[in-house]
């Protein structure tokens, strides 16, 4: 089978491995380069923790989620899992069933109690009523590096056409076919448009309109020398209940504090002596988010009823999953159900044109 993918993210480039390795014939095409740098999920750094203290079927697929990764960075020849674990810092009456839910998925966890939490970690400031969760084989999900080996690796494959710089204008699932703002048509089998923040305009409204942006605070941090060791040798930090996430320096990166609030404040008091002069650089991620809280967000969207064609919008959950939903989304086009959380696929007409496109952002 032929398919083309339309998009040049992380998300979208893992599923046209996916198709590879499935023993598609693959297309990419993206309107810019390729991978898409300007992708939501280009040059980010994310925090692998599969737990989901509200949803243990999500757990669930979050450590199998790290255990692909792993799988992929043997495939691809690229390191970009740094597995510094990964600390939910929870109440800590809720340590023990959250690290029991981890521990049933088959991830490798330790529950910590306020005293051994606060050993554990001297570079944070915490209160007496935290416990934490450690997932040992979490860590930091460089996804510039992944979409960077997934393209170099696809380059190399019989069968994969990339297409840097080649805008798309509308996508008939009734024909499997894409069109071009050039005019050009590419032709196939079948379609997979694979899009996120930036690209929008491409989903169809069944999905673009159920969606608004999230934006995140990111701040580079520079680290006072006492505290740097600690750092260098620490897990990444979530604290669901904040919305905060510390990642560590990986990669020759620095401290980064990725967070909803305003720079000022975006480490929630958890940094002793945090304030602008820790602050290196500060810039903000924009990602999908999904009106129905706490779920994976909508499935793949059918387009022309056939099966030859879906959409799929890609928020920020998803890009830590993507091996999942490249997995779903290859096995739905071969008309089999997949084991991800994606919802089942919505019907929706024929031919759903896309608008050229347009940078979502300003």
């Amino acid at each position: 089978m032929r398919v083309t993918v339309v998009g040049g993210g992380a998300v979208a480039l893992i599923t046209a491995v996916e198709c590879v390795l499935s023993g598609h014939q693959v297309a990419v095409v993206d309107q810019g380069p390729l991978p898409a740098v300007r992708g939501a999920s280009s040059g980010r750094r994310r925090i692998t923790a599969a737990l989901d203290p509200a949803d243990p079927a999500a757990t669930s697929d979050g450590v199998r989620a790290q255990e692909r990764w792993g799988v992929l960075e043997g495939l691809l020849g690229t390191r970009f899992h740094e597995r510094t674990g990964a600390l939910t810092l929870l109440p800590e009456p809720a340590v023990g069933a959250a690290a029991q839910s981890v521990g049933s998925a088959g991830g490798a966890v330790r529950a910590l109690a306020a005293d051994e939490l606060a050993q554990r970690c001297p570079q944070l400031r915490l209160d007496g009523g935290l416990g934490g969760v450690l997932e040992e084989r979490a860590g930091v999900l460089l996804t510039d590096r992944v979409a960077a080996a997934a393209v170099g690796w696809l380059r190399w494959q019989p069968g994969v056409e990339l297409h840097p710089y080649r805008p798309v204008a509308s996508v008939d699932g009734e024909s499997a076919s894409v069109r071009l703002v050039n005019g050009d048509v590419l032709r196939g089998d079948a379609v997979l448009v694979v899009a996120g923040a930036r690209s929008r305009g491409l989903l169809p409204p069944v999905l673009s309109e159920g969606t608004t942006l999230r934006r995140r605070t990111l701040i580079s941090c520079r680290v006072p020398r006492g505290q740097a060791a600690a750092w260098a040798r620490g897990p990444a930090v979530l604290v669901p209940g904040l919305g905060i996430g510390l990642v560590p320096p990986v990669a020759g990166s620095a401290l980064l504090v990725d967070a909803d609030g305003a720079p000022e404040r975006a480490d929630g008091g958890l940094l002793p002596g945090f304030g602008p002069d820790w602050i290196a650089a500060t810039e903000y991620r924009h990602t999908l988010s999904f009106a129905a809280p706490g779920g994976p967000g909508p499935g793949p969207v059918e387009l022309g009823g056939r099966g030859r064609a879906l959409a799929y919008a890609v928020c920020d959950s998803s890009v830590l999953s993507a091996p999942l939903v490249a997995r779903e989304l290859v096995d739905r086009l071969a008309g089999h159900a997949g084991h991800s959380r994606l919802a089942v696929p919505v019907p929706v007409p024929a031919s759903v044109p896309a608008s050229v496109p347009v940078p979502v952002l300003r």
